[in-house]
């Protein structure tokens, strides 16, 4: 229903909770030019309502005598536009281009009001949480191969005579550096034989 005929003062508070925008016509059965523009406020409520954001209203005054003395209307008709339940706009008379003019100002503003919690957010499950599940299980790993490594490193070197050379030459050393192959005519170090000039040291060296 694109026009509400308000029955009670209680129910044209509710809505006025409700709803970011109403639009109330004060009328009259008597009033001619009430019942001239009537069709026209008819068609705007038609295009343009929307629930709980444009809702147009209509109230007869000789029924809700309250309802017309709360808001001083004292001509018919009387069109008056309301956000958030406080009187923004009034146009006295059958006035189509001003009524027209702030149905339209109503629309915009009825517009600007966003859903709840329309704030750009994460969800579950988004990309955002995958790359978080992801770097969190390459931490993990990284730490389980350090550890690994460790492990790996001490016995190496324990069941070595030469536990620093022994060190030095695991594949698990991260602090080794590979030797390229000499051009001809060079001499590659060697360790000296029986162990001659043979550095001594713990894992604490490597």
């Amino acid at each position: 229903m694109s026009i509400i005929h308000i029955g009670s003062s209680a129910q044209f508070s509710r809505i006025l909770s409700s709803s970011k925008v109403v639009v109330a016509d004060f009328y009259a059965d008597w009033c001619g030019p009430c019942r001239a523009i009537a069709p026209f406020y008819e068609s705007l409520a038609t295009k343009h309502s929307k629930a709980n954001r444009l809702t147009f209203t209509k109230i007869d005054v000789d029924n809700h005598q309250d309802i017309a003395q709360r808001y001083s209307v004292r001509s018919m008709p009387t069109f008056m536009i309301f956000s958030s339940g406080s009187v923004i706009k009034t146009i006295s008379g059958a006035d189509k281009s001003g009524l027209r003019s702030a149905i339209e100002s109503a629309v915009q503003l009825a517009g600007t009001f966003g859903p709840v919690y329309s704030s750009e957010g994460r969800t579950l499950g988004s990309t955002d949480n995958k790359k978080t599940q992801i770097t969190k299980s390459l931490d993990l790993r990284s730490i389980f191969n350090t550890i690994l490594k460790f492990v790996a490193l001490y016995f190496t070197t324990l069941f070595s005579l030469d536990a620093y050379g022994a060190g030095e030459r695991s594949p698990f050393n991260i602090n080794k550096t590979n030797e390229g192959p000499t051009s001809s005519g060079e001499k590659k170090n060697t360790r000296m034989v029986n162990g001659v000039g043979k550095k001594l040291g713990t894992m604490a060296d490597l």
